[in-house]
């Protein structure tokens, strides 16, 4: 549509209720791509009440389908375009669901993949035989974290001495394969319960934070995720929230969930996340790389999938510590 002067996008989204009721159709999305005009989408059905497989995209490093995005499009996750990603969601929520097909979908790739569940790892050993390393207490998570920022600053000096600005404008025989670090449960790894914590989880919020800040260009990204994530677990989730772009909130317990999941990105956004019901398990409001927000719908991935998810690649799996660099697995060549 083309706008008359004086008209602005706002006084349409004003009247987008008004134009459901009118067409009698599911829901009407307004765009606004350039000045003086914008889009009106009307969908005839909701395509997330029967979430199905997506169609097989063509495979891609780094990239992941996960499900169906609401105007029917493959919901994909791409760690390419929008290195960090924040996963927020209340118990049955579908949060679990959704870490689950990521990793599904990871698993056959070049990618070296870590795992921090502070739970007992009850939630990511699934995955356990395709990950490098799975940490399960707070105390394993600071040494992992180190380690893989110790990593990222020797790819930093390798990028630096060939005159690279990231580790995809290395030559192929000095290219390092990627990481993907699962965070599972992150209010854990910041609740402080004696004087000695609180040593600890600085080192671990200010190795969290390195590595949102400096992975992005190196080949480190990070999936982190969390029923409960607010301003009052302390400055350093606030300092993380603003590193990492991609954004998905499921339906939460606490308002203040989802102002730091989708708050400081768009209002409309974090109305419609409070709007997911109980009944609408694995639904989403995301946030990619390109700032628009949209509902979304992960397939559903059983724990036996998982597993045997797993088990297939587990070849693939470099061995801890140090990463693979060889192109064929395993075969004795560390960074």
């Amino acid at each position: 549509m083309r706008l008359h002067p004086g008209q602005v996008p706002e006084h349409f989204a004003e009247a987008l209720d008004a134009l459901t009721h009118a067409w009698r159709v599911h829901a009407v999305r307004l765009v606004a791509d350039e000045r003086g005009f914008l889009t009106l989408s009307a969908l005839a059905w909701d395509p997330l009440i029967t979430p199905v497989a997506p169609y097989r995209l063509k495979e891609r490093l780094l990239r992941a389908a996960v499900g169906l995005l609401e105007d029917g499009r493959a919901w994909t996750i791409d760690l390419r375009r929008a290195p960090h990603w924040l996963i927020v969601g209340a118990t049955r929520s579908g949060k679990s669901t959704l870490i689950a097909a990521l990793v599904k979908e990871l698993a056959p790739q070049r990618v070296a993949l870590f795992g921090i569940d502070l739970k007992g790892g009850m939630e990511l050993s699934l995955f356990e035989d395709r990950l490098s390393a799975l940490a399960a207490t707070r105390a394993e998570a600071a040494h992992l974290l180190a380690e893989l920022v110790a990593e990222t600053e020797a790819r930093m000096q390798l990028c630096r001495s060939v005159g690279a600005r990231s580790v995809w404008d290395l030559p192929p025989k000095l290219r390092k394969m990627p990481v993907v670090v699962i965070v599972d449960e992150v209010a854990e790894l910041y609740l402080v319960a004696t004087r000695d914590d609180k040593a600890e989880v600085g080192e671990i919020s200010t190795n969290l934070l390195r590595l949102a800040q400096l992975g992005a260009a190196l080949g480190v990204h990070l999936v982190v995720a969390g029923q409960r994530v607010g301003s009052d677990l302390g400055p350093g989730v606030t300092a993380l929230r603003a590193q990492l772009a991609g954004r998905v909130c499921h339906r939460v317990n606490d308002a203040g969930t989802a102002e730091m999941a989708l708050g400081d990105l768009d209002k409309d956004a974090l109305a419609a996340a409070q709007q997911i019901t109980a009944a609408e398990q694995g639904v989403a409001i995301t946030v990619g790389a390109d700032g628009r927000w949209i509902r979304a719908r992960s397939v559903h991935v059983t724990p036996e999938q998982a597993r045997r998810a797993a088990r297939k690649y587990a070849r693939l799996a470099p061995s801890w510590p140090g990463l693979h660099t060889a192109d064929e697995p395993n075969e004795g060549v560390y960074i």
